[in-house]
């Protein structure tokens, strides 16, 4: 019988054993050896080659738009960094603007020179190098930009600002000229830039040097616009909603030389844009957007647009096949007001809440020259715990020094309504006090309506130091001057709170009845605020209606943590 024969591998201890092998011989084991092999410095080496490589390849792949190598246009730009020219699902033309008419002339004549360039060569007329839209958030800039491309029937190229920052300096740059050598190719064409001013801030801000990858990119803009290569009919257009901070450079002829300001719809802008956007909506009744768009000055387009659509969720929720009256209402109150909050409130607090906006409410009622009042009421929404909701009657251009009283009257009622109801206050003026403050200040720093200072400009500058224009604000008037300030928005204030106080106390019983029937009913409309004040006087809530928007377009006196919300 053959004996069993076993194998094994093992490795010498690094302190060595004399007796191991001899003890290994006698046992009759065979030993065999063999000298160990170095490892090779590859080995060692390949990690950091490896991340070396990796390194090299994102570094070429960000930095490919600036070589402009094989992957510099197709690839590293054009791809991903602003939208190829192609034919949209459905040409947006000037007919889906609505609302922008003054906006619409004014860029309606550059269709014609993208149409047909050369009849203005011939007789030595040059169009606008680059337009500037500037306007509120959701006026539609960017609905206008696509619209001129539709018109025209060019390629438009689109992109934001952001886009051409990078952490690289000169990245951003690259882009920008492969972004406009590729518009100069498909010439005639527009390339359109949102939110300019992520990268168009004034140059030279902050208190380190300006060399920098975002003034690098502007700088590259700059060059693009007005620099020594001829552009063939290739027009710039520029959104932004903060123009105050742009670089000058940016602004002056031959760049952005043409500014296009787009304003806030009034109501029968308000009307047509309603209309274009129920077009895929099952209304029960059209006439419903004349209401709606007479109750809901300071909306923008985008607004109204979310508008309908929380109507068509709402009716969508409720199963119904048609949008209702109380849909489009409710919608309205939501975006006006907030979503509707579940609260437990305890009885003495929603009581003092009653207070508080009947104060509001009463006075505004009551005090001439007040807007009309809309809705008043205790159901929480969004921030605040209550509010009472007013329209304006008609457009302001300037605030008169009457009006801005009132104001301030309505503004502290709620508070002078607690003292005078509950002989003491809480912190639901807290915004009240905020806005009727601000209000004061500029009444007397900015507007002059004091008779002991007069007209003199005593505001702080306004400049924000990181625009690069102003790192300190200093005060240019004395501390006894100060003092006087002071002195003058406090007595301002006094005054509105006097005289709101003189209001509610001369109609104690109906403020009463008012607080007794709010409390009960949480909401309240204007029919059945001026029922509970004025039964005597019939006057139909659509006479109270605001026919236009307003400098100052929606006026929200909300409760608890409330004040006068100017919603522009």
């Amino acid at each position: 019988m053959q004996a069993r024969r076993e194998v094994f591998e093992a490795v010498v201890p690094a302190q060595g054993d004399p007796e191991l092998l001899k003890l290994l011989e006698d046992q009759g084991i065979e030993i065999t050896a063999t000298e160990p092999q170095d490892v090779s410095i590859f080995a060692y080496m390949l990690p950091w080659i490896l991340i070396l490589g990796v390194y090299l390849w994102l570094q070429r792949r960000m930095m490919g738009g600036v070589a402009g190598g094989p992957s510099g246009l197709t690839g590293g730009i054009l791809g991903g960094r602003f939208s190829k020219p192609s034919e949209p699902a459905r040409k947006v033309t000037f007919d889906d603007v609505a609302g922008q008419d003054q906006a619409k002339r004014e860029v309606a004549e550059l269709v014609e020179f993208l149409r047909d360039p050369e009849r203005f060569r011939r007789v030595g007329a040059e169009v606008p190098h680059g337009v500037l839209l500037v306007g509120p958030p959701g006026t539609g800039k960017t609905l206008l930009a696509k619209a001129l491309a539709g018109e025209a029937d060019v390629p438009f190229f689109s992109t934001s600002g952001s886009e051409f920052i990078e952490i690289f300096v000169g990245v951003g740059a690259g882009r920008v000229r492969n972004m406009f050598e590729a518009a100069r190719k498909a010439a005639p064409s527009i390339v359109f830039i949102d939110e300019l001013d992520s990268i168009g801030r004034t140059r030279g801000t902050g208190l380190g040097g300006g060399h920098d990858e975002r003034e690098q990119t502007l700088n590259q803009i700059l060059a693009e616009l007005d620099g020594f290569a001829e552009r063939e009919a290739v027009i710039v257009l520029a959104a932004t909603n903060r123009p105050d901070v742009l670089d000058p450079a940016l602004l002056r002829p031959g760049r952005f030389d043409r500014h296009v300001t787009l304003n806030l719809p009034d109501k029968v802008a308000r009307r047509a844009i309603l209309v274009i956007h129920a077009k895929n909506l099952s209304l029960e009744d059209t006439g419903d957007l004349d209401r709606i768009a007479a109750g809901t000055p300071g909306f923008s387009g985008a607004d109204l647009k979310n508008l309908l659509n929380e109507s068509a969720i709402g009716a969508a929720r409720r199963n119904a096949s048609l949008i209702s009256r109380d849909d489009l209402d409710e919608a309205r109150d939501k975006v006006m007001m907030g979503t509707v909050r579940t609260l437990a409130i305890r009885p003495e607090e929603r009581h003092r809440l009653a207070v508080h906006e009947a104060g509001h409410t009463a006075v505004a009622y009551f005090t001439p020259g007040a807007d009309p009042l809309y809705k008043v009421t205790i159901i929480p929404r969004g921030h605040a715990l209550g509010g009472t909701h007013m329209l304006p009657e008609g457009e302001r251009h300037t605030l008169d020094e009457n009006f801005l009283r009132t104001q301030l009257v309505t503004l502290l009622a709620g508070r002078a309504a607690e003292q005078l109801f509950l002989e003491t206050v809480s912190s639901g003026a807290d915004d009240d006090i905020r806005r009727a403050t601000e209000q004061a200040c500029a009444m007397v720093a900015r507007w002059g309506m004091t008779d002991d200072l007069g007209p003199i400009d005593l505001r702080q500058s306004e400049e924000h130091p990181f625009l690069g224009r102003t790192i300190a604000q200093p005060r240019n008037h004395s501390d006894d001057t100060a003092a006087a300030v002071d002195r003058a928005i406090i007595a301002l204030l006094k005054e509105a709170e006097a005289t709101a106080t003189k209001t509610l106390t001369s109609h104690r019983s109906e403020v009463e009845a008012l607080i007794s029937w709010h409390e009960g009913r949480e909401a309240l409309d204007f029919d059945e605020i001026q029922a509970c004040l004025d039964p005597t006087r019939q006057v139909k809530q659509s006479e109270h209606a605001a026919p236009s928007t307003t400098k100052v377009p929606l006026v929200r006196l909300r409760g608890v943590g409330g004040g006068l919300a100017l919603a522009q």
